[in-house]
Formats: structure tokens, sequence, C-alpha cells
């Protein structure tokens, strides 16, 4: 039994009482502690050919990582993402562009899956196994404020709200593609939203547009207070705003309208030779009463490579650490953490496009050797 495994068996009982509990009958948020092991990071191959990563931890602690094109298949760890199953088909034709979501009310997993390159029909398909099989099931989205449907490609996984009023929402970013994918004098039409479910994700209703046009591919988290961070990817920026880094924004009523927004300096939105952006990664750690978030994109002057984590100790406001993941191609990837109580617990996985996929993990212990950016300080408790 590892020392996480047996911290998490001793605060338990404390955690049951302190934070709510899964499906599973686990807490979903554990300690500080538990992230800060041994410094560690492992990278190793995933998918073959193929495009478009989400990874999730389901209530059991398994680790599933989702890849989305030329068919939607799925992969499981059950030893904290040291070792993986063979792919398992979710769906043998289409796009899964991102926002798989784990119920934590009903343990429940949702993969989104369009016809083609949206805009376009969608399925979604359901597993109530763990991630073994998967059923396709009818679900109802409705349009957003001006009367649009939106499209799922290509989001951040989706989360199960667990504070306030509208804790079981389920939550997650979606897009809409106004006139048109292309050409790229289109890309102003663009904006992102999210959808989100109170009724298991049989129904849909569609949160009012991101403040800010020319956005597309996005995340969000759920902070400590209720509140939700909203990062998104750009496509077009009006003059005189650099499109190279992302645009954040904030809501308070779990993710139907958005306000506050801001225009992220210190994150950069792919690659810094090209105004296109690319599709990053982000997760909140389970730790109660933390807004630790971590972000993943790339980090270099040319081409989509340098993957790069950044790590934020007060919910978007400022990050600053961040550190080199990956040297080589590294494009669009998605990030999640595990959970208290199971083997993935303490680690954080980072699923990436590298010719095909690779998947990284490590602990916070190993983010906190990174760099400074400038931006913000470490809280003195990290700094060990």
């Amino acid at each position: 039994m590892t020392i996480r495994s047996r911290l998490s068996i001793l605060l338990l009982l404390y955690l049951s009482t302190a934070t709510s509990l899964t499906a599973a009958n686990l807490p979903v948020e554990g300690t500080l502690d538990s992230f800060l092991g041994q410094s560690e990071l492992t990278v190793q191959p995933l998918f073959q050919g193929g495009r478009f990563p989400n990874i999730v931890v389901t209530l059991d602690g398994t680790v599933l990582a989702t890849w989305g094109n030329p068919h939607v298949r799925a992969k499981r760890s059950e030893d904290g993402g040291q070792t993986w199953s063979d792919d398992i088909t979710i769906a043998n034709s289409g796009i899964h562009g991102g926002g798989t979501t784990v119920d934590e009310t009903t343990g429940d997993i949702l993969a989104f899956v369009e016809e083609k390159h949206p805009p376009a029909p969608l399925t979604v398909y359901r597993s109530k196994d763990d991630g073994k099989t998967w059923q396709a099931e009818p679900v109802t989205i409705h349009p957003d404020s001006k009367g649009k449907t939106p499209s799922m490609h290509m989001n951040e996984h989706g989360i199960t709200l667990r504070h306030g009023k509208h804790k079981a929402r389920l939550l997650r970013a979606s897009r809409q593609y106004g006139q048109g994918n292309r050409p790229e004098s289109l890309f102003p039409t663009h904006y992102t939203n999210a959808i989100y479910s109170d009724d298991g994700g049989q129904t849909w209703r569609t949160s009012d547009p991101f403040p800010e046009n020319g956005t597309g591919e996005a995340t969000l988290a759920e902070l400590s207070d209720g509140r939700i961070y909203y990062n998104s990817r750009r496509h077009w920026a009006p003059e005189g705003k650099s499109p190279l880094r992302r645009w954040t924004a904030w809501s308070d009523d779990g993710g139907a309208t958005w306000k506050d927004v801001k225009f992220c300096e210190t994150l950069p939105d792919g690659p810094q030779d090209t105004s296109y952006g690319c599709m990053g990664g982000l997760v909140r750690l389970s730790i109660n009463g933390k807004d630790i978030l971590i972000y993943s994109n790339c980090d270099s002057p040319k081409g989509r490579n340098r993957g790069t984590v950044w790590a934020s100790f007060d919910g978007g406001i400022t990050w600053p650490l961040k550190r080199l993941v990956y040297e080589g191609s590294f494009a669009y990837s998605s990030l999640t953490a595990g959970r208290p109580g199971t083997p993935s617990e303490g680690w954080i996985y980072l699923h990436f496009e590298s010719g095909g996929s690779k998947v990284a993990r490590f602990d916070l212990s190993w983010v906190l050797e990174g760099t400074t950016t400038g931006n913000g300080v470490v809280p003195e408790e990290l700094n060990r």
C-alpha cells in the first residue's frame, strides 16, 4: 500500500464529514499533502494515429483517456496510470471533440460524438460500467439566447459541480461557429459558451455567449466557493489585442452567464508564430478548500511543441509557475487530477497529441520545481 493510500484511509472519516461523497462513497476532495509526494514525471505513448484527446478520472479512480478521430476510442488504467487497457470502442465513426464528463452523482460517464467536423449531428454515449462499454442515448440541447444550438468540438472535459445551489449540475464547454468555420474571415463571428444539465445529462441548456467573439475550444473549472473559472482559446482578436494569449471569465450562476472577462497575459495560446491559437487543458486539483489550477499548452516561439504546464494557486488570477513537460511535438491537450482514496490519488494526468497521443503523469511536487513567471507568488506553505 502506498503512502498516498494510507493517508487517504486515515483521513477518510474526517473528509467524509468535511466534503461531499461521490456515488462511490468516497470524498470528492482530499488533502494538499496527497499531491506532494516525491517529485516524479513519467511520459508514455497511448493512442496511435488520430486526434483529439480528453482525460478524466472515474469515481472508482480509473484513469480514462478518450481519443476522438477517425473513430472514437478509450483506454482505461486501473493502477493510477501505470498500465493501460487495449482500445475500447465508443463509436465506430464520427469525431469526439472533448467534453468527456463524469457524473459524480451516479458514476456514469458521458462522451459527445459529432457525425463529422461540426456543425454536425450529435450523439451522446453513456457508460454505466466505469468506461468499459458505451451506449448511444437521445438527449435534448436547448439553444442559447441568440437561438443558436452549440457545437461540441473541441473542448476540455466536463465537470460535476460540487458547491452551492447548483451542486450536482453537469457542465462542459461548447462553442458556436457563427456564420461558418471557414474562411478565416468568419472567425470574428465565432464564440464559446457552455452547456449544463440538472437531470443527469438527459436535457441540456446553453449558457449565454462568452463576452468576447473570435473564441473557441475552451476549458472550465469550479472553484471552492462555487464560482466557475472559464479559459478560452482565441481564433481571432480585435485590433490592438495580441491574439497569442487566452481570454478568461467567471460565472456566479453555475455556468449560465459569464462576467469579468479578462485577457490573461501570462498564459500562451499555442505557438507564438501564429494568431490561430491551440486547444489547451485545465484542471482544478481535488484539494479541500484550495483553488490550485493547472493549465497546459505549447510554450514555443514557433510550431506546436514544448508542452508545458502552468500553476495557479488563487483560482486563475495569477500563474506564478510553469514547467516543461515534453520538449517535442505537442498540440491539443487535456488535464485531469486523481481522486481521494483511489490509485489515482495525488497524481495529475496530461493527455496530449504528439504523433498519436501520449500521457504524462506527475505530481504537484514536480510542478513546484518549475520556473517562475513573474505573475504572482507561490504560497508560503508550498515553499518547502
